[in-house]
């Protein structure tokens, strides 16, 4: 049943329209703040999975070569002084 209120009316009409203007505030919010979003991580220099894993191991391998390379150095090192003059 419907009031014949217009006071009433009018304050439902009311009501409506601030729920209306609400909705429609939080969803600009929400896209001010996506854009704004999009403005910080745009301007980020990111690098892919895959660009990672592989400088991952390149890492990995020249960590490895350096460790034989310092135990063939520390070889060499420990040779007497005269050995190490005849090469």
């Amino acid at each position: 049943m419907q009031s014949e209120n217009p006071m009433i009316a009018d304050f439902v009409k009311l009501m409506n329209s601030a729920a209306a203007t609400l909705a429609g505030m939080g969803r600009e919010a929400g896209e001010s703040a996506r854009e704004k979003a999009r403005e910080i991580f745009g301007g980020m220099d990111f690098v892919s999975r895959e660009e990672f894993d592989a400088v991952k191991d390149i890492a990995t391998t020249a960590a490895a070569e350096v460790d034989t390379l310092k135990a063939r150095l520390d070889a060499l090192e420990a040779k007497p002084s005269g050995a190490a003059e005849a090469l």
